[in-house]
């Protein structure tokens, strides 16, 4: 008999998280095309810095942060967990004070699994629970995880496109709910050993519309609009019950929000200056209706320049999404340290912090800085 829990409780006038305003580190650790493995903590040089990157974070009050424990490091050997790679990043957001989101599988796995198969579900459950226990080993009640990072872009980059593994064309639905399934199994594992858990559960927050003003490319553009929503579907159970997914899962609903996640149907860019553009407000409220879960802007951020106006103005609709009702969390900008892209090895430059120096330094955005600084002061002013 499966046992179901209510809905974690909305935060009220308690914050949820210990900083509104977040950081997050480049996560992926997945295999290219071509079968080379990125894993971005190391490519930005954050697996050498911790300490001094956790530090600079708090040093800007960003006392919430995501970052990784990496599977594929972790359990080389089947069954087999050596913590070496995550206590080190543990310990030293706690000597900094910080308050960490684990995610668990971002876009990476053991070498010794295949994703497709239900030994992949069960090893993922099990690693889920090893990590619940040594979580609450340290001491932890009521630590924040994720377990499948943004189910709906790695179906659709993986099992779609072959942008990275598994590498796959046409298998995304079959990938999303392989994914799906997982989370399900890890998140009702940790629970067994940590009733208190949260999880944050983030995805793409996108706009599709139509030029065409006849109803089928409407539908459809509605169609490709409603897609973003089913992988929360499925973990809540509204989609696809077998799988078995319960409203209780379906706890904070993190949003990936950038200058590029609004197009066309027919895949151009959709910009400010248009008529079919949506505020990022509205786009929050549409979330918050369907599911009325907090949500977290998970990751947002733009490149050079672009940086704090991007900052600026995603803050200013996630108050006025505030004003109307919507229970909006927090705003994590990403990435928080430059890296190398995932994709082709170009360098991000949208961090807060630079890639390191051959001393270990980074250096700082300044504009960015001034803004992430005055939006945090505005932020408290307001309650937030």
């Amino acid at each position: 008999m499966r046992v179901t829990h209510p809905a974690p409780p909305l935060s009220g006038d308690r914050p949820l998280f210990k900083s509104f305003f977040q950081g997050s580190f480049a996560c992926s650790t997945a295999c290219r095309g071509e079968g080379k493995r990125v894993d971005l903590a190391i490519n930005s040089g954050h697996d050498m810095l911790l300490d001094k990157d956790y530090a600079q974070l708090a040093a800007h009050q960003l006392l919430t942060a995501r970052d990784s424990a990496r599977w594929y490091l972790i359990e080389k050997k089947p069954g087999e967990y050596d913590w070496s790679s995550f206590l080190p990043m543990l310990h030293a957001a706690e000597n900094n004070g910080l308050e960490m989101i684990w995610e668990l599988a971002h876009f990476g796995w053991p070498d010794h699994l295949d994703i497709w198969q239900p030994a992949f579900i069960d090893s993922f459950a099990a690693f889920a629970r090893a990590m619940a226990c040594l979580m609450r080993d340290e001491g932890y009640q009521t630590p924040f995880f994720t377990p499948m990072n943004q189910i709906s872009f790695w179906s659709w980059a993986g099992a779609e496109v072959a942008l990275f593994n598994p590498g796959a064309t046409g298998r995304g639905k079959l990938l999303k709910r392989q994914l799906v399934t997982a989370s399900i199994a890890a998140m009702r594992a940790i629970r067994e050993e940590l009733p208190g858990a949260r999880f944050v559960l983030p995805d793409p927050l996108v706009h599709v519309a139509a030029r065409e003003t006849d109803a089928a490319a409407r539908e459809e553009a509605q169609r490709q609009h409603d897609a973003q929503y089913e992988a929360w579907d499925m973990l809540s159970g509204r989609l696809l019950p077998e799988l078995g997914g319960d409203p209780s899962l379906l706890d904070i609903i993190g949003l990936n929000y950038y200058p590029d996640n609004q197009w066309f149907l027919n895949g151009d860019p959709l910009t400010p200056e248009l008529e079919e553009y949506r505020e990022l407000s509205s786009l929050l409220l549409e979330v918050w209706q369907r599911y009325q879960r907090p949500l977290l802007i998970a990751e947002t951020g733009a490149e050079g320049n672009a940086r704090a106006p991007w900052l600026r103005n995603v803050v200013e609709q996630v108050r006025l999404a505030r004003e109307q009702g919507a229970s909006v969390e927090g705003v994590s900008i990403f990435p928080v340290v430059d890296y190398p892209s995932w994709a082709d090895d170009r360098r991000s430059p949208g961090g807060l912090f630079g890639l390191p120096d051959a001393n270990g330094n980074r250096t700082i955005s300044e504009p960015y800085a001034l803004e992430l600084r005055s939006q945090t002061i505005r932020m408290k002013s307001l309650g937030g």
